[in-house]
């Protein structure tokens, strides 16, 4: 499973940081990964031992890869690859963006009433 050199890019993608290897490339190129303060490229190879700043528009991490991953595998598995090292202050950020996340889905009882609503709004209405 693991390769003696991967790109930075499949890594990300592979331990299941970024949903598609193209967003792990962009986030790279964008410089939203960083080695030490310094932004990478995709291309970079991961070398164990390297702690990575990660930020996205929902969360902020920063871990350490303790094995290499060519291919993506299910979560618990990939967890084993690295270790979350994210500060504490970041932590609380992710829960704050999580807890505002907006689904789109509508409220319940708030809004545009049901067909049926409609209908016993309508019946009620005629009833003069």
């Amino acid at each position: 499973m693991s390769a003696e050199k991967v790109r930075l890019d499949k890594y990300l993608w592979a331990i299941r940081i970024f949903k598609t290897r193209t967003q792990a490339a962009a986030a790279c190129d964008s410089g939203k990964v960083k080695l030490r303060g310094t932004a990478v490229k995709a291309a970079r190879p991961v070398v164990t031992g390297d702690q990575y700043d990660i930020r996205t528009e929902a969360k902020r991490w920063k871990i350490e890869v303790t094995g290499l991953l060519a291919n993506r595998v299910q979560y618990t598995e990939a967890i084993k690859y690295y270790l979350d090292i994210t500060p504490e202050e970041d932590k609380l950020f992710n829960q704050r963006t999580a807890a505002s996340f907006d689904t789109g889905k509508r409220q319940s009882k708030i809004g545009r009433p049901t067909k049926k609503e409609r209908r016993d709004l309508d019946d009620f209405m005629q009833e003069d």
